[in-house]
């Protein structure tokens, strides 16, 4: 009987004990949870500040590498007198290959359309040197295939590297 009147008492303490317990727990993971999600969005505001102006370079360097490997400044920077056909057509491929692979790294700071734009422009301009140099005769000189290769581009409906550089404003112009 004195047992009875003992759980009278204690059981309903108990109840309310553990019901407060799970309900503070329960508040207070929610509240640890909200300042985690808090400090990651803090954390990423303060990379995003931080990142802004690396990725702002990134456009300027690939605006910059695209603009070096269009055929125009090509030529006129690697063109020498006497070369051949073969030494001149692999000195401009190697001028891309170059300039593209000292900008391998910017693709961390670009979107992946960008990216493949620029690729796509690279490889445009390797081909188009290929085809030229093939067109021509053996014995043809650097000034003959620097010419062809400039017509070659200026007859594309679409010059790739405008379209690159187009799409890297655009994404910048989103972007900042």
């Amino acid at each position: 009987m004195i047992l009875l009147e003992i759980l009278k008492y204690i059981l309903p303490s108990v109840v309310v004990f553990f019901t407060a317990y799970y309900l503070l727990k329960q508040q207070s993971q929610r509240e640890i949870s909200l300042k985690e999600k808090e400090l990651q969005m803090a954390q990423q505001k303060s990379n995003s500040k931080q990142l802004m102006p690396i990725r702002l370079q990134a456009y300027e360097r690939l605006i910059l590498l695209l603009e070096r490997i269009h055929p125009h400044q090509l030529i006129i920077r690697n063109n020498k007198t006497g070369l051949s056909l073969f030494q001149f057509q692999s000195i401009l491929i190697k001028s891309v290959r170059d300039e593209f692979e000292h900008n391998l790294s910017q693709q961390l700071y670009v979107s992946d359309r960008s990216w493949t734009q620029v690729q796509k422009a690279k490889e445009d301009c390797i081909k188009q040197i290929n085809s030229a140099a093939s067109q021509l005769d053996s014995n043809a000189n650097s000034n003959e295939l620097g010419s062809l290769i400039i017509q070659g581009f200026a007859d594309l409906k679409k010059d790739p590297i405008k379209q690159a550089i187009a799409i890297l404003k655009e994404e910048v112009q989103k972007s900042f």
